[in-house]
């Protein structure tokens, strides 16, 4: 058979994914946060979008607020043609189209000392670069120092320890790396004690050989054993066979019991109680109330500005040319950045709505309550798709009575009781962890006990799927637990 070149026509039907559709889908999965910030972006870099002031927003409270967008902006953001009466788009956007926003309460003095509160003025957590900066100008150091200090300082990671060798650090300062040991030794001696450690071994011992130089009132057999452990046996250690190590150092297994409890309490990560110089709030998307026995459900608006297309541009839609395109091109993204961030707030309601439905006996009685619940669950309630519920929770938070909760959090699979009725996995996590506080210090339970336990509760779940909810938990097994108590 020949092989030959030939031009054929073929019709078939494709999904496009248009610009309009990624930002909407962009939207639609971003947490409060990431979505003021995309306002502020857009309001720098598109001119015909503008806040509502004050004014209009009193104005706009008594004609509707929260109204669907206009017809001539549905049309705009769901078609590229030009052939659009923009005249008519930009008389009759301004007084509907805009993002719901709490209104002013007329005072100007309230609104001031709202927008100036105490609580939101709140001082910048000190951070621990900031602090190690602080303390080494306490210290006569040479312009050389200063700046190794500096770099060594930068190299430290949130835990407080040295991500950098000592051989780097002296490459990238041109100087010797006993020059660097020296500077580190110096900060190794600031608060936190342990900061600047290069592993957890050497953290241990700076804060053993610190409590050993202050005089704390400890044996020095005790210390001595501790520091012993810590230099050549923390692997052994790490296995919690403290008969096994009681032998290899010739000491009572109570002496070791006692050196393990010191060791425990020392600081592993020096670094964890200060912040990296920001203050980080998590803001709800979504507030629950309950009102008498039903729970209303709002989206949390405070503070999203609303938005409206600018009069301003009309008269250039007049003029032909290069003017005209751009205003028309602009005019496109703002509409379409409107529509999708009023789709955004319906969708995130639907969902919320749709979760404390089923999900309400969790809000009465607490999380041993939850029941399972998927994402089809959700999506098949407010007719939309599962990818659609997936990004419309993803990474945003919602307050309840029970407090501030992720929305994945009503998520979760569940186990067959004996009834055949559903059990959550969140429910079954909190019977481990209710069963594991109540044990015996001396005989804790093992996997295959609670398992049983659970079975006689009616709970049908195998040993191994006890191990994994409780590894999940960050509970130790049994042996262990015996050993740490």
């Amino acid at each position: 058979m020949g092989l030959d070149l030939r031009l054929t026509q073929k019709l078939t039907q494709k999904l496009v994914m248009t610009p309009q559709l990624r930002q909407a889908i962009k939207i639609l999965q971003l947490p409060r946060g990431e979505l003021d910030t995309l306002i502020d972006e857009e309001l720098t870099e598109n001119p015909v979008i503008e806040r509502v002031t004050e004014n209009e927003a009193i104005f706009n409270d008594g004609r509707g607020q929260g109204e669907e967008p206009t017809r001539a902006a549905t049309q705009d953001a769901n078609t590229e043609k030009d052939q659009i009466d923009w005249q008519t788009y930009l008389s009759t956007y301004n007084n509907s189209n805009d993002m719901p926003a709490p209104s002013p309460t007329g005072d100007e003095d309230v609104d001031g000392e709202r927008q100036n509160a105490p609580e939101d003025r709140l001082p910048r957590a000190e951070s621990l670069a900031e602090h190690l900066t602080w303390q080494l100008r306490f210290h006569t150091l040479t312009a050389t120092e200063e700046s190794l200090a500096s770099l060594i300082i930068g190299n430290l990671d949130v835990d407080g320890y040295l991500e950098a060798s000592v051989e780097e650090i002296a490459d990238s300062a041109n100087v010797s790396p006993e020059a660097v040991e020296r500077v580190l030794r110096i900060v190794q001696s600031c608060d936190p004690i342990g900061v600047g450690a290069r592993d957890l071994q050497e953290c241990l011992l700076l804060q053993l050989h610190a409590a050993q130089h202050e005089g704390e009132a400890l044996e020095e057999s005790l210390l001595r054993l501790t520091i012993t452990i810590v230099q050549h046996h923390l692997q052994t250690l790490e296995g919690r066979r403290y008969d096994r190590l009681a032998k290899t150092l010739n000491v009572p297994t109570e002496a070791i019991q006692r050196a393990v409890k010191l060791i425990t309490a020392l600081e592993p990560k020096p670094g964890r109680n200060y912040g990296d110089g920001d203050i980080r709030y998590v803001t709800p998307d979504v507030d629950v109330h309950k009102v008498g026995d039903e729970y209303r459900v709002t989206l949390n608006e405070e503070g999203l500005p609303r938005l409206k297309v600018s009069n301003a541009y009309r008269h250039l839609l007049s003029q032909d040319g290069e003017a005209k395109e751009y205003v028309q091109e602009k005019l496109r993204a703002a509409a379409w950045l409107i529509k999708s961030i009023h789709q955004r707030q319906r969708t995130l309601l639907m969902v919320a709505e749709s979760l404390v439905k089923f999900q309400q006996d969790f809000l009465n009685y607490g999380i041993s309550h939850m029941r399972p619940l998927v994402l089809r669950d959700v999506a098949d309630d407010i007719g939309a798709h599962e990818s659609t519920v997936s990004r419309a929770i993803a990474g945003k938070y919602i307050a309840t009575p029970r407090g501030l909760y992720p929305l994945k959090k009503f998520f979760t699979t569940g186990l067959k009781s004996h009834y055949g009725q559903d059990v959550s996995a969140e429910s079954v996590k909190a019977q481990i962890r209710a069963l594991i506080e109540q044990e015996d210090p001396c005989k804790p339970l093992s996997d295959e006990d609670i398992a049983k336990t659970l079975s006689r509760n009616h709970i049908k779940i195998a040993r191994r799927t006890v191990a994994k909810y409780r590894e999940g938990l960050n509970i130790l097994s049994s042996a262990k637990r015996k050993y740490a108590r």
